[in-house]
């Protein structure tokens, strides 16, 4: 992997993959770069350069202590410069809160062709986690029980059925994930700050494209429903391969080239 350095030094592991128009790809909670290498797979087999990274304080990326949305949004932008693209040329392909960051990254200054928002996580302030969720992350965190922050943010952030998260937790399926709780601080952080999306990113003003399965949780089709209605120059676009906030390689890949490769 090469690595990017972020505004405040932090350095942003980061690798690419095919030729072509460039679209950085944002995972969402618990994922690293690998995870979304399937995804990066097909783009780059589609005439797309794909670009993964480890977001802020996962892999092989760096951390910062009292990191902010603001930090991820530079670090995103930091990526899209070490890319070499053009000022404006890459795209974004961002999914869950990752499609959040990325629509924020836009908004806050980054410089982009086009995103892709795949099933973004806004709640528009409708049944919010509790206010301390975040504090209460940081303490497990501190404490070194990444277990622990890892399965309360599963059961809170994201609002997992708690048998389901016991019954991973019996199986051990929480411990490869234990290393990335400090990253679970900052999507609870980003996804609150701006869980009703700002003027500035509801008009960044470059072509947006919103991702959706037919399966999937129904907070991530209000969401992604309410924002195309919100955002003038939106396109929602229902993808029935992808299920269960899982985005189909395959059927992104040739979204997103039907949208940059005329």
């Amino acid at each position: 992997m090469d690595t990017a350095t972020s505004a405040d030094g932090t350095p942003i592991a980061y690798e690419h993959t095919g030729d072509g128009p460039v679209v950085v790809i944002v995972g969402g909670a618990l994922s690293t770069a690998a995870d979304a290498a399937p995804l990066a797979r097909a783009l780059g087999a589609s005439g797309i350069r794909a670009v993964t990274y480890d977001r802020r304080a996962r892999g092989s990326s760096g951390d910062a202590r009292g990191s902010t949305p603001r930090h991820e949004a530079e670090d995103l932008a930091a990526v899209i410069a070490a890319t070499g693209a053009p000022a404006g040329e890459a795209s974004v392909l961002g999914h869950s809160s990752g499609a959040v960051l990325a629509l924020f990254a836009a908004s806050t200054g980054a410089r982009v062709r086009a995103l892709f928002l795949s099933e973004p996580p806004f709640r528009f302030g409708i049944g919010e986690p509790a206010d301390d969720l975040a504090d209460r992350l940081q303490r497990l965190v501190d404490e070194g029980r990444g277990e622990d922050a890892v399965a309360t943010f599963q059961l809170e952030g994201v609002e997992l059925p708690r048998d389901l998260v016991e019954g991973m937790r019996a199986a051990s399926q929480l411990t490869p994930l234990a290393p990335l709780a400090q990253s679970t601080v900052y999507d609870v952080q980003l996804t609150r700050q701006v869980s009703t999306p700002t003027a500035q990113m509801l008009s960044v003003g470059v072509p947006v494209t919103i991702l959706r399965g037919e399966q999937t949780f129904p907070l991530l089709v209000d969401a992604a429903d309410r924002l195309a209605r919100e955002m003038d120059a939106a396109e929602l676009v229902v993808v029935p391969e992808s299920v269960m906030h899982r985005p189909d390689p395959e059927a992104t890949a040739r979204i997103v080239r039907e949208r940059l490769i005329r």
